[in-house]
């Protein structure tokens, strides 16, 4: 039994820094945000839904909503700050349409939270409280690891990893191994079951990476070529009318 919850705080600890590298992840892409002054084709959605699940998780892991969570609020109320950070930066640079489509998400989310935390709170005590945010976590979760699917869909579309960091898909990949591991050890479905779909989710990212690697410079090389090709063609016809 000791080597067991010595297991559980192992992962718990190792599951803290892998979040923590997952959270900071992102720098790289923001700091292209901010100097392009543009947020490209980059998808602001991860980043909110991630805030979401931050708050649900932190609240989750309080001691009078779920005994011996400690680590996973305490990584997830860190998670919540730096999110919120990107997801103000993302509206700062984004085009007017995704400007209000992603403020209006972000009101969805603090809503959704505020409501969560006050049914919980007011309506339900003990194991009832425990289960009712739990699965709340869980769904968020779940949804947080999947809205990544997007950014999969244009990857396989384009043959093109440029909009899928490496190092947001490898760490999710490790957040979601480690985390996984620990609500299987701790017995908590409502750690096991998100983080599990999150290290799949995570597995599926780095064999898209591997396949299109190489390809990453490949969208911007053809708009490269047509480019010239045009304007060759442009010189052509202005030496013509010349003649």
């Amino acid at each position: 039994m000791g080597v067991v919850h010595t297991l559980h705080f192992v992962f718990g600890i190792f599951g803290n820094a892998t979040a923590l590298f997952l959270f900071l992840a992102p720098i790289i892409t923001f700091k292209r945000i901010i100097q392009k002054r543009s947020t490209e084709q980059f998808s602001g959605l991860p980043y909110v839904m991630t805030l979401l699940n931050c708050l649900l998780s932190a609240w989750y892991g309080l001691p009078f909503v779920s005994p011996n969570n400690l680590l996973v609020s305490t990584i997830n109320g860190t998670g919540a700050v730096i999110e919120s950070i990107y997801v103000l930066i993302f509206i700062a640079f984004a085009p007017k349409k995704e400007k209000k489509k992603i403020s209006a998400l972000l009101l969805l989310v603090l809503a959704i939270f505020a409501a969560v935390a006050l049914v919980s709170m007011l309506a339900l005590h003990g194991k009832n409280r425990k289960l009712f945010s739990g699965i709340a976590a869980t769904i968020f979760s779940i949804i947080m690891y999947g809205s990544p699917l997007s950014i999969i869909r244009l990857v396989i579309k384009t043959k093109s990893v440029e909009f899928m960091p490496f190092f947001l898909s490898l760490f999710v990949f490790l957040c979601g191994a480690s985390w996984f591991a620990f609500g299987l050890l701790g017995k908590d479905p409502f750690v096991a079951i998100p983080n599990g779909f999150g290290f799949g989710l995570g597995t599926v990212q780095l064999i898209l990476y591997a396949i299109y690697c190489d390809k990453k410079g490949l969208t911007k090389k053809s708009t490269s070529d047509m480019s010239l090709e045009k304007q060759s063609s442009n010189n052509n016809k202005s030496k013509l009318e010349q003649v």
